[in-house]
């Protein structure tokens, strides 16, 4: 990976270093320039419109003389480090504290007090005085509200701004270094917290495309990366499970394709070349039709279980009365149990209980179960389904006193292909999917089922369901 997200952010970071610095050298600089003439200007502009209201005032009333106004003003302008000038109206520099009072006065060319208009500074060469920029700020000197007397200018070296700007910005510099510096904190924190573990996550999950399920993505933090860490780890468990689910599958499903297709390849054989004489070829056909009937069998219950994988919310749920349902399929099973002398009881509460679900799922799970109770039942025995009424729910029952289900084997009857030990003594035609369809059924309903069972006296299989609103 020649181009990684760190080696981006830190060219990033980087960039942006060059760029704050780059916008405060220009940008920056500029605004802080502007700044910094605007508030001179004010202060200046204060300090002239004091002189205007004292000291020029009081000369322009005779009450002192151009060379008390020279000393005067000579003292502020060392104060404010600039220049102070008495101006005549027609542009005449009457006083200049950077010339001595005995020199000869000098004229403003093109003097227009009104060209400043709202104005009250400006960062030129004051018509032409000064050979350099200078910042000035110029007021009338007026008595009484008459037309003005006289103006006076305060001019600053722009220099003196650019000195100040630049300790300022020297300041600021020193300030966004240290700034900076300060933020590779943030970088440090990014490789420790985000770096470091996303590179083990990208690691882990390279792994996991190769095939190395079993890999452990060392991350346990508390945050958002740890949930990414833990949620992969859990995916690569889940598909190693289902890889090891697929593998059982398709063993089991190989063995019980195999074993009939055998048997139905060897008898076909036998009849072809004589070894089964005709006379008892009928018998042996009967055994192959029975083996293609369990074939049938297993692939209708494959192709259920299927479209449960794929539909699992696919239900035609319909109002129905459980309590005919239940009649109409233990009715079904009459051969089948006067052939092993089996009564089924049916304890049905109240004569109408209707339910909300899918009629004809249901009445395969209940196919299912009561199938597998006479499978497990013993000659004359009973097999009793009950029907119970509870708030919002319908409970179903269906019981034998057959072999029973082992204690360890509880928790495996609901696997696809299982099959007890019991089961396949008794149960030659049974295809182990079963109770996994019946399972697959109930939890798309978002119900329940549960079994209750000993050894040696029998199980029950106990399933909810809605019940229907009136």
């Amino acid at each position: 990976m020649k181009h990684t997200l760190y080696v981006k952010f830190v060219a990033g970071y980087v960039v942006l270093g060059i760029l704050g610095f780059f916008i405060i050298s220009t940008l920056g600089s500029s605004l802080l320039e502007r700044t910094i003439i605007r508030q001179d200007a004010n202060a200046l502009y204060k300090e002239a419109t004091s002189i205007a209201s004292n000291e020029a005032a009081s000369y322009f009333r005779q009450y002192s003389s151009l060379d008390d106004m020279y000393y005067n003003l000579t003292a502020l302008a060392v104060y404010q480090e600039a220049t102070i000038c008495l101006i005549s109206p027609s542009g005449e520099i009457l006083v200049n504290t950077d010339s001595s009072p005995d020199s000869e006065h000098e004229v403003l060319e093109d003097f227009d007090p009104v060209a400043y208009g709202k104005n009250y500074y400006t960062t030129d060469g004051f018509y032409g005085y000064f050979s350099q920029d200078t910042l000035s700020v110029m007021v009338p000197i007026t008595l009484s509200m008459s037309t003005p007397k006289g103006y006076i200018s305060i001019h600053r070296s722009l220099n003196s701004i650019y000195l100040e700007r630049e300790e300022l910005l020297q300041n600021i510099y020193v300030l966004f270094l240290i700034f900076f510096l300060l933020s590779l904190l943030i970088l440090a924190i990014f490789t420790y917290v985000v770096y470091y573990p996303l590179k083990k996550i990208t690691y882990g999950a390279n792994e996991y495309a190769g095939g190395n399920l079993k890999h452990n993505i060392s991350v346990e933090s508390d945050d958002e990366m740890g949930y990414l860490a833990a949620t992969l780890s859990y995916m690569s468990d889940e598909l190693d499970q289902f890889s090891e689910y697929q593998r059982q599958f398709v063993s089991n499903v190989s063995h019980d394709f195999r074993s009939p297709l055998t048997s139905i390849k060897g008898y076909i054989e036998a009849i072809l070349d004589g070894t089964i004489p005709p006379e008892m070829q009928e018998k042996y056909l009967k055994i192959v039709l029975n083996e293609t009937e369990r074939l049938n069998k297993l692939t209708q219950s494959l192709l259920i279980l299927d479209n449960f994988d794929i539909h699992e919310s696919m239900l035609d749920v319909t109002t129905f009365d459980i309590n005919k349902v239940i009649k109409d399929t233990a009715a079904a099973f009459g051969g089948t149990c006067l052939k092993k002398n089996i009564t089924i009881e049916l304890h049905i509460t109240a004569e109408k209980l209707n339910v909300s679900a899918d009629i004809g799922k249901i009445q395969q799970v209940l196919y299912n179960l009561i199938d597998n109770a006479i499978k497990f039942s013993s000659v004359n025995s009973a097999i009793t389904i009950e029907t119970r009424e509870r708030p919002g729910k319908v409970f179903i029952s269906v019981k034998d006193n057959g072999t029973g289900i082992p204690k360890n084997s509880l928790h495996k009857i609901w696997d696809r292909f299982y099959k007890s030990d019991h089961s396949r003594g008794k149960d030659r035609k049974g295809t182990g999917l079963g109770l996994a369809i019946v399972k697959e059924i109930i939890n798309a309903h978002g119900q329940n089922i549960n079994v209750i069972s000993t050894e040696g006296v029998g199980s029950e299989f106990i399933f909810s369901l809605e019940k229907a609103r009136r």
